[in-house]
């Protein structure tokens, strides 16, 4: 089970940073306590569910299942929470009809009628959730003269201009290549790992400023980069293999450089972008060199080989200036059979509070929709998508996952700062944001078989409220007085 509670406080922003001291909640700031719920064995799916209050407790009983809130201290700001734009997503948004469209952008990037993404990340060359490989270039044309994303522009770029549209400026994009084109490579081959040939570190960093001109140029705005997409992986698709030495010098003598050359430095780069479990050793060797460090902005990591969300609070505490980004996680291989397993919510969940609570700024899913095959994917590397569309019938899925995600999302907003959050029982796990409204977001998760009363506790007043087994819900507080209704599009509904 998943709470979120968002606080308005009347007096605006408790405290701007780590240890700044905000005025005392009083009963005019707590206002009402809107609750959302999203529930297992139910059709609540962020469905408003009724009203709390909150009364004076200065101390609790030890007996007393607790969530304490400190809006004092303050730790790192949120970037944004989203998802992945890639070809898979924007071929499977072509196939549907104009309005399961207009419905699927609503639901993910509507900030009012759906949970508000406001973080994508895109890909340069294929992927494996391509239809094909294909690269920008000519075989062999080191210097770029035949530079041309028409690729993109059938569907990828439109589909991301959509976008654009309902997102609006708060949206940050970053994007990842997944390989260079086979002819700079070792293995002469976009597939199965290789690496790049260093006789092309230089073609390869300018392919970088190619891209991020010419998507500019077609009205998509490009934030920042990672490197390289799972730098260690040799994958059956697109793949292409650094040691942290190597990523640590095309930063430091090619990337950087080049983008600062080209007047792109303000462009943010991220390295690693893999797993979490080896993220501290390829960190320190490239941000322990001063001269690779002051071109990086932050370390990416995805999931895949274990939680190790130890290691996310290490890298935290040894470079507490270098920010911490999750790039990518899905599930997989695609069941249609399990499309409706709760299981895959609640593990976005635990993922989430963690690695928000290691430092973790923002928080990237993979592919935003994928069809009915959970593709598509020109390896068959299928997934599972927070959303999926039969593009036989236009039908779309709203998978748990997608309602986990934005209890998170929708009210954890871009400029949030994340505050102490203490849970008194180890099946609620919690985290907590001020948002640059005054608004508090706290998200408790309990996965558990087993319904948990709690009191939400915060400068000596308390709300008290149930998690029901395997549930998400998010408390308002301080909102507007209101009936039952949903905080997303009555649409969205599972059906």
């Amino acid at each position: 089970m998943l709470a979120c509670c968002v606080i308005a406080g009347g007096s605006g922003i408790y405290g701007t940073c780590l240890g700044q001291e905000g005025p005392r909640v009083g009963a005019g700031a707590a206002g009402r306590v809107g609750v959302y719920v999203t529930a297992k064995g139910t059709e609540k799916r962020l469905t408003k569910a009724g009203e709390l209050s909150f009364v004076e407790m200065e101390q609790p009983s030890e007996k007393d299942t607790a969530v304490f809130v400190d809006p004092k201290k303050t730790f790192q700001t949120v970037l944004g929470i989203g998802g992945a734009l890639t070809d898979a997503s924007a071929e499977t948004f072509d196939k549907l009809p104009r309005e399961r469209q207009q419905e699927l952008l609503t639901a993910y990037y509507s900030p009012d009628k759906g949970i508000g993404y406001t973080l994508g990340r895109t890909h340069i060359n294929s992927c494996d959730f391509s239809s094909a490989s294909y690269t920008y270039v000519k075989a062999g044309d080191k210097e770029l003269k035949t530079f041309d994303i028409t690729p993109d522009l059938k569907h990828r770029i439109p589909f991301i201009k959509q976008v654009l549209g309902v997102a609006g400026k708060e949206f940050t994009l970053f994007l990842s290549p997944w390989s260079p084109p086979a002819w700079m490579k070792s293995n002469g081959d976009m597939l199965h790992g290789g690496s790049l040939k260093p006789e092309y570190y230089e073609s390869w960093a300018n392919y970088y400023v190619r891209f991020i001109r010419a998507y500019e140029e077609a009205g998509v705005p490009i934030w920042g980069l990672t490197v390289q997409n799972e730098p260690m992986a040799v994958q059956k698709w697109e793949s292409c293999i650094y040691t942290a030495q190597e990523e640590r010098d095309f930063v430091k003598n090619h990337l950087g450089p080049t983008l600062q050359k080209n007047g792109l430095g303000d462009k943010k780069i991220i390295i690693w972008d893999h797993n979490r479990s080896m993220m501290y050793q390829r960190a320190k060797v490239v941000l322990d060199d001063p001269e690779a460090a002051k071109y990086v902005w932050g370390v990416g990591f995805h999931w895949y080989v274990g939680d190790h969300f130890e290691n996310v609070g290490q890298v935290q505490d040894a470079f507490p200036t270098t920010r911490l980004l999750f790039t990518e996680g899905c599930h997989g291989p695609f069941e249609a059979g399990q499309l409706n397993d709760w299981q895959w919510g609640e593990l976005y969940g635990t993922a989430m509070i963690n690695d928000l609570n290691h430092g973790a700024v923002g928080w990237t899913d993979w592919n935003v929709v994928l069809d009915q095959q959970g593709g598509p994917n020109h390896v068959g590397n299928y997934c599972f998508a927070p959303v999926h569309a039969d593009t036989r019938t236009g039908k779309l899925t709203y998978m748990d996952s997608y309602y986990y995600i934005g209890h998170f999302s929708k009210f954890i907003r871009p400029g949030a700062r994340r505050i102490v959050s203490s849970s008194t029982l180890d099946e609620l796990q919690t985290t907590a944001f001020l948002n640059e409204d005054g608004t508090i977001a706290v998200v408790v998760l309990n996965a558990t078989e087993k319904a948990e009363p709690f009191v939400l506790w915060l400068d000596g007043r308390a709300a008290k409220t149930e998690s029901p087994a395997h549930s998400i819900i998010s408390m308002v507080v301080g909102a507007a007085s209101g009936g039952a209704g949903t905080t997303v599009s009555a649409a969205l509904a599972p059906r």
